[in-house]
């Protein structure tokens, strides 16, 4: 295994008081932590598994791609497992310009609601939808969880370790 440099990690975000501030600040501060794990990692080990679960670099940024379309704008998702392959095609690249697209509507969604009690928008979805807090919270969980992964996956191709 090549040896990679180490980046130095870069602290959790000060952020300001209010709740939705603080909620923000830690998914976006999570949201730049694994794009940053993913982009630049080489072809081909981004996409194979040195894992026995068979989860890849890509198969994470592609899921959370999935995760934040289906929690902030509302996308159906028939297959998640699914969600966790990359086609055949799929650059470092690709994924992680669909990724930051999918955080930039995210957010857009987000900016529109002022009250973290609400429930979200979610256009063509039946049932209730979470709350802008509950969303938030879960979405701070799911990606803290699945860049925790992507540590150890990319410290597994190419010795890179920090945020």
């Amino acid at each position: 295994m090549p040896t990679a440099p180490r980046r130095s990690d870069t602290p959790p975000p000060r952020t300001a008081n209010s709740e939705a501030d603080v909620l923000r600040g830690f998914l976006d501060y999570l949201r730049t932590s694994i794009a940053a794990k993913v982009e630049g990692a080489p072809e081909p080990q981004a996409r194979t598994s040195a894992v026995a679960s068979g989860t890849t670099l890509l198969g994470l940024l592609g899921h959370l791609t999935a995760v934040e379309s289906a929690m902030f704008t509302g996308e159906q998702v028939t297959d998640w497992q699914a969600t966790l392959r990359p086609a055949p095609q799929d650059s470092v690249a690709d994924v992680a310009a669909r990724y930051r697209a999918a955080v930039d509507r995210a957010n857009e969604v987000l900016d529109a609601c002022a009250d973290l009690g609400a429930p979200l928008p979610r256009a063509g979805r039946s049932g209730s939808a979470p709350s802008v807090r509950w969303a938030l919270t879960h979405m701070i969980e799911e990606t803290g969880r699945h860049a925790g992964h992507a540590d150890i996956l990319r410290e597994l191709i190419d010795g890179s370790t920090g945020r």
